[in-house]
């Protein structure tokens, strides 16, 4: 029996080849908040009976099935190649660097359509048995980069979904030795594309990637729930760089709205030979869009900076996440 608490929860996912289709979940992920519901939409019929003063238990109905929700957790140095996949939409294949233990996965921009996962999560009961609420046609449709002065990198995954299905076997997690990324493994570069340099006086970092889609795609021939999401506007990557003052480096960018590249990268231990555990973000062109100095007391100046990014006509948006995965 597993303990009657969120100690014993679990989350598995599993990419699916089907929209919709549960496949049996392979990979165990470290969670550290999750907030995954079936959403239903009802109706309850108003018609008129003589002397009958509320609305008849059998004349409601379901008409609409959906999930929504989100998944946090600390990233770490194995095990997230699912999630970036499914999140960016390039399927990847890890590249082996040279015959050492290491596996790189380039994760660049392209639709998402095909990307499904099918997400189990595991929720305890008081007595220690673990339910099963197994949520399928999973797509990300939006995640969010966060680490500060003294933290770990967080992730938090805005999940859209198909339907529950709690009629699964609740799959048997397994996990292997994971170290999360931190604060003191973090660097962040600007300048030129491939040429970046480290910008000085940065203590917070955040970037979020959304992925808007038509989610709404409700048809009649398919039991009340959705066709697979397609992809209806642009992709929005925006951020926000918390740093102290010490030059005038991203100040002149917002007065001038140049563009510049921006690498945020988080390098781990060597894993073999000069690869080590890396977790990088590459943004070829981004523009600073508010946020300049100001002054508000004694204290030290320490402006938090917003930018937008966007495409620089070459170069593709990428996370690069080196690892001992051989696959996704």
């Amino acid at each position: 029996m597993a303990i009657g608490s969120g100690l014993g929860a679990q989350i598995g996912i599993a990419a699916e080849s089907t929209y919709g289709t549960f496949v049996a979940p392979t990979k165990f992920p470290e969670f550290t908040k999750e907030s995954l519901v079936l959403k239903k939409t009802t109706a309850t019929s108003s018609g008129i009976a003589a002397g009958r003063l509320m609305a008849l238990s059998s004349r409601r109905v379901v008409t609409q099935r959906e999930v929504a929700g989100s998944i946090e957790m600390e990233v770490a140095n194995k095990g997230m190649g699912l999630l970036l996949q499914a999140l960016m939409g390039t399927t990847v294949t890890p590249v082996q660097q040279g015959a050492t233990a290491a596996y790189l996965q380039t994760h660049t921009l392209a639709d998402t359509a095909g990307k499904s996962l099918t997400i189990q999560k595991g929720v305890p009961l008081t007595t220690g048995t673990v339910t099963d609420k197994s949520f399928v046609g999973c797509k990300i449709v939006s995640a969010e980069f966060s680490c500060e002065v003294g933290g770990m990198l967080t992730a938090s995954f805005e999940i859209d979904g198909r339907d529950c299905d709690e009629g699964q076997t609740l799959a048997a997690a397994s996990y292997s030795t994971m170290a999360p990324f931190h604060f003191g493994q973090m660097g962040l570069k600007t300048g030129t594309f491939a040429s970046e340099t480290a910008l000085n006086g940065v203590r917070k970092v955040s970037v979020k990637i959304e992925r808007p889609q038509a989610v709404d795609r409700i048809y009649a021939n398919q039991s009340a729930l959705k066709a697979e999401p397609i992809s209806n506007d642009l992709v929005k990557i925006t951020g926000s760089l918390e740093m102290d003052y010490v030059a005038t480096t991203v100040d002149d960018l917002h007065t001038s709205d140049g563009a510049t590249s921006l690498v945020w990268e988080f390098v781990g231990p060597i894993i073999a030979s000069t690869h080590a555990e890396t977790f990088r973000i590459k943004l070829p062109a981004v523009k600073i869009d508010d946020a300049p100095p100001t002054v508000d007391g004694f204290e030290v100046i320490r402006p938090t900076f917003n930018f937008t990014a966007l495409y620089d006509g070459t170069n593709a948006v990428a996370i690069e996440y080196m690892s001992t995965d051989t696959s996704v």
